[in-house]
């Protein structure tokens, strides 16, 4: 979040100019800092916009049964197939 408007992390100078005052001077710096809940993770999480995802391109197979049921439903824990939903909704 840099001056209320999204900007992608493509370099560190973006990071520093935003959060250097709280010591946060690159991406390992503000990993680690949301990571272990340091003293400026709420400048930290504050400088970071939530992700946004769509509805994934084919649609959910069915809404009403779990991942791991028999039918082969769309909520619930994926395990290892998280990676291709989540792709499958960029």
């Amino acid at each position: 979040k840099v001056n209320k408007q999204r900007i992608p992390l493509s370099d560190n100078s973006i990071i520093e100019g935003t959060v250097g005052k709280h010591g946060l001077h690159g991406v390992e710096d503000l990993v680690h800092e949301i990571y272990t809940v340091g003293p400026h993770f709420k400048q930290a999480s504050n400088f970071l916009w939530p992700f946004k995802l769509s509805a994934p391109r084919g649609g959910f197979k069915c809404k009403r049964h779990g991942y791991c049921e028999m039918k082969g439903g769309d909520w619930g824990n994926r395990e290892e197939a998280m990676n291709e939903l989540v792709s499958r909704m960029n």
